[in-house]
């Protein structure tokens, strides 16, 4: 059976990669500074087209009213909520980014989200009613305890 042949990285991977760039020379310069850390965060979601717009507007809400101790900021370009320690605790990514059907809500490794063996930590969007954001408030309150 011949090797496959590595292609690389996507167009997307590979502006999600230079976004990263640009976010930890950034930091280096700004630290940990909310504000400026929620302006950029906001800035990429105006730039989203919609549905992925809205759904990560209501999100950035439920994330802020639910655990206002986290600090929001971008991640690969995606708007993310972290610790004290600036680890990224979750995070939104738009179906728009790499163009699949679905957005996702994740947690990273420093969510407290552990329950036994295993348990899960990206959840599909297709769209955000009421009973997904009950869903999303809980488990980002039980993420920050």
């Amino acid at each position: 059976m011949p090797k496959k042949k590595f292609q690389g990285f996507s167009a997307e991977e590979r502006t999600a990669m230079r976004e990263r760039a640009l976010e930890l020379k950034a930091a280096a310069r700004l630290g940990k500074n909310k504000a400026v850390g929620e302006k950029a965060l906001l800035a990429k979601i105006n730039e989203m087209p919609e549905p992925d717009r809205s759904m990560a507007r209501r999100l950035h809400v439920l994330v802020m009213k639910n655990a206002p101790t986290l600090m929001p900021k971008t991640w690969y370009g995606m708007p993310a909520y972290a610790n004290q320690d600036g680890k990224v605790v979750c995070f939104f990514q738009a179906a728009s980014k790499f163009q699949v059907r679905y957005a996702l809500f994740g947690f990273n490794d420093t969510a407290k989200l552990d329950e036994g063996a295993m348990w899960p930590i990206f959840f599909a969007l297709k769209k955000l009613t009421q009973a997904e954001e009950t869903k999303i408030a809980a488990l980002v309150k039980k993420a920050v305890r």
